[in-house]
């Protein structure tokens, strides 16, 4: 686990994982505006946190890329989870842009729920088609342009060794720094 304290206050964390087993306020699930919960990140979420997620997800369906809505985390360690569309339909191919407005928008559906803890994957890097470390620069300058009122912890989870070092060296570019140890700052669960 690595970590940066940003000009704006934020604690941005870098971990490796199964972002199931965070405990946060919220995990952010990289969404498709019909909220349907089958592959990747959003399939996991579901398998382990239950079919009411997507159930409640459905119910605010279609939700535009650009926008987020919260639901309830089931039996996940996490709070909450931020729906944030990267895409329209299920596995759509997308543009990096897409992955910065849905990160955005997660940012902002925080702040509006007042979660302190936020534990992101790489949005848009699995179905979406977008490498790991091209999404984590982008993501990490917008939690560098957030003015935080509630968010205090950012956590970007990869899953894998090798998306793990490819997150690291995309947030590593935007900050231009390199990232600290902290071991245990985030909990997860076993």
């Amino acid at each position: 686990m690595k970590c940066a304290r940003l000009d704006n206050g934020i604690e941005l964390v870098v971990a490796e994982g199964d972002i199931t087993r965070f405990v946060v306020d919220a995990i952010v699930n990289a969404a498709n505006s019909l909220m349907i919960m089958g592959g990747g990140v959003a399939g996991a979420i579901k398998r382990r946190g239950g079919d009411e997620i997507e159930r409640e997800a459905m119910k605010h369906a279609p939700v535009p890329v650009g926008r987020a809505v919260v639901t309830g985390a089931g039996r996940l360690p996490a709070k909450r989870v931020i729906h944030a569309p990267t895409m329209e339909r299920p596995a759509m191919r997308i543009p990096l842009e897409n992955a910065v407005k849905a990160t955005r928008a997660a940012l902002e559906a925080a702040e509006r729920e007042c979660l302190e803890t936020i534990a992101f994957p790489a949005m848009g890097a699995g179905v979406g088609g977008l490498s790991v470390e091209e999404v984590a620069r982008e993501m990490a300058r917008v939690v560098l342009s957030h003015k935080p009122n509630c968010v205090k912890t950012v956590v970007f989870v990869a899953y894998g060794e090798k998306a793990y070092q490819d997150m690291l060296r995309g947030v590593e570019t935007a900050l231009g720094r390199k990232l600290e140890d902290c071991p245990g700052r985030i909990k997860i669960e076993q």
